[in-house]
């Protein structure tokens, strides 16, 4: 490995000409080392045929060093390598060193991408069925007390159950852990009938008292996280017996059995604290399909869980890769297809590695493709508890409408480049602005995934005479005081399977950082969701709350787009859980027979 990091060393210092005069002093310089060093480096290149060397004796003269090999083709041989031992993190390394070179880049983005997709190998006459994906995000943690990231909250579905799930569809709740419940006429207490016999990771038959000590886990907690507004309203949680929970609540809540279905309230053993928290959020034990056997910050591996009570996933094995250059859409053809790259976009054959590619880029024909009818809604809120220009009703007004503005003038470009026409909007005349004093300075809070889009939305206000600052923080700092010392807060919905509680929540925070009146009128319209049965009626009164915020001019909804999930032909059993991840679960592979 490292005579091919030193291979392209000296290629990179010679600008890839075919030859050039040096001599072995330089080369050791270079190369940090020694000149007998270098002497023995040369010798071993010249071995393996990647280069000439004709040396030329006497003091000052300089002898020929002549390129034989390809630095594309050395790099994927040491790229390769790693790959071939499974260091996935040297493999992606190998591309972070020849970042300076676009068309190396690709290459070896090419031959990385190989590695992923539906593999086949045989051990002890048995087939193993092996699925890696590369995933954009970082894994820190699967814990579900302390993720913060979709990708985490996608392994946690595989590692962990809650005592209830959602239907394939959606549309209602099942059983899960608990194969049965009720509550009485109150609604503030639920009772669940646990299986009989259902393991952990680690042997251990589940509980009544590892359901108690997952919710009091959460319940304790300072954190401030997704649905804790849900967990903090449990008033006691007792086991009656071995295999029966009831839970008593601080007041009716119709969100409280949709919660139960979310990673985020999956049972974990009442024993992690032998573990420790922190340890267990890359060691978890669970009882789902897969078990994670290797968890760090580059690749998370998992093995198919035999005793799993829902049943044996049809898959062996599941290899979850961060790939990191993240502005990136992988094709499975080697190229990339954001709107920034440029990449050719040409379509992958059915011979692609990327069987599945979760939340893949639209605009591929060469796959079949399913959607999960998930949506991403990018939207800016404005505090308007801040002391500051977004107090007066007319700014916001006039610079919504400047973004208003911006998206026509966006939607005719874009109609006229496909037609050839000019803009009707090109000599349009810009909003007046409601206040002589310029500039009006605003800061812009959001996430650091949505950096870019907030550099835009400062760049798009920019243009009528708004200077905007933009904070961007991690999603554990965004939950602080950032969002209060800020005028627009840029942030997303996922509008899933999950769509009341991520409005309800998403609401509530809004509802911080408005006027005193707005906010009495959205914590009305919320206390109704809690108290409402009917799952059509709670989405009524959540769009009565969005079409306030909207009129009020306290929200303006960026963009909504689908995220769709590709996959070849060759793929069944293609279902999804709550969030439009594809479901690991049921997923399989047709074996190939003889002749194809």
């Amino acid at each position: 490995m490292k005579l091919h990091q030193q291979f392209l060393l000296l290629h990179s210092r010679f600008g890839g000409a075919e030859s050039a005069l040096t001599t072995l002093d330089e080369l050791a310089k270079l190369l940090d080392c020694t000149p007998r060093n270098a002497a023995n480096i040369v010798r071993s290149m010249s071995r393996n045929g990647w280069i000439a060397w004709e040396s030329t004796r006497g003091r000052g003269r300089r002898s020929t060093l002549s390129f034989l090999a390809q630095a594309e083709d050395i790099a994927a041989q040491a790229m390769l390598q790693a790959i071939n031992r499974k260091d996935v993190a040297r493999a992606i390394g190998q591309i972070k060193i020849h970042r300076n070179s676009s068309t190396l880049q690709e290459h070896l983005q090419g031959r990385l991408l190989s590695y992923f997709g539906h593999h086949v190998e045989t051990s002890n006459d048995r087939q193993i069925d092996t699925l890696r994906i590369p995933i954009r995000q970082p894994l820190h943690t699967v814990d579900p007390l302390y993720m913060n990231l979709l990708a985490e909250s996608f392994v946690a579905s595989h590692v962990f159950d809650g005592l209830v799930r959602r239907s394939d569809t959606g549309d209602d709740i099942k059983p899960g852990i608990a194969h049965a419940w009720d509550t009485d006429d109150s609604r503030r207490r639920w009772t669940f009938y646990l299986r009989k016999e259902v393991l952990f990771h680690h042997g251990k038959v589940l509980s009544a008292d590892d359901v108690v000590y997952t919710f009091e886990r959460l319940v304790r907690s300072p954190r401030r996280t997704l649905y804790s507004f849900i967990y903090k309203q449990i008033k006691t949680v007792r086991a009656l017996n071995p295999t029966v929970v009831r839970f008593e609540l601080e007041e009716p809540n119709e969100l409280f059995l949709p919660f139960l279905c979310t990673s985020r309230a999956a049972i974990v053993p009442k024993d992690l604290n032998q573990l420790g928290s922190y340890r267990f959020g890359t060691e978890p034990v669970g009882t789902g399909p897969f078990k994670v056997t290797q968890m760090n910050e580059t690749v998370c591996m998992m093995e198919a869980f035999g005793p799993c009570f829902q049943g044996r996933a049809h898959l062996d094995r599941v290899e979850i890769v961060h790939v990191p250059w993240a502005a990136e859409a992988m094709t499975g053809d080697g190229h990339r297809t954001g709107a920034a790259e440029g990449g050719s976009g040409s379509a992958p054959d059915q011979s692609s590695p990327f069987h599945v590619i979760p939340n893949a880029s639209a605009g591929n024909s060469g796959w079949s493709r399913i959607h999960s009818e998930t949506t991403v809604r990018k939207f800016v809120t404005c505090n308007t508890q801040k002391a500051g220009p977004l107090t007066d009703p007319a700014l916001r007004e006039h610079l919504f409408g400047c973004l208003e503005k911006v998206e026509e003038s966006e939607g005719d470009s874009a109609e006229a480049a496909a037609s050839g026409t000019r803009t009707s909007s090109e000599n349009a005349e810009l909003p007046p602005s409601p206040s002589e004093q310029a500039p009006v300075l605003l800061r812009i809070a959001t996430i650091l995934p949505y950096k870019a889009d907030a550099e835009a939305l400062a760049d798009a206000l920019g243009r009528y005479g708004y200077d905007c600052e933009v904070s961007a923080v991690s999603p554990e700092e965004f939950k602080g005081e950032i969002r209060l010392e800020s005028d627009l807060i840029l942030f997303s919905l996922l509008r899933d399977q999950d769509e009341e509680l991520r409005l309800y929540d998403s609401y509530r925070t809004m509802a911080e950082h408005v006027d005193a009146h707005t906010r009495i009128d959205i914590e009305r319209l919320l206390s109704l969701v809690l108290r409402e049965p009917n799952s059509e009626d709670r989405l009524q009164s959540l769009n009565k709350i969005e079409s306030l915020l909207i009129r009020e001019r306290n929200l303006h909804i960026l963009s909504e787009k689908p995220l769709p999930t590709a996959y070849v032909p060759t793929v069944r059993g293609v279902t999804f859980n709550s969030q439009g991840w594809v479901n690991l679960r049921t997923l399989w592979f047709p074996p190939a027979t003889a002749g194809e």
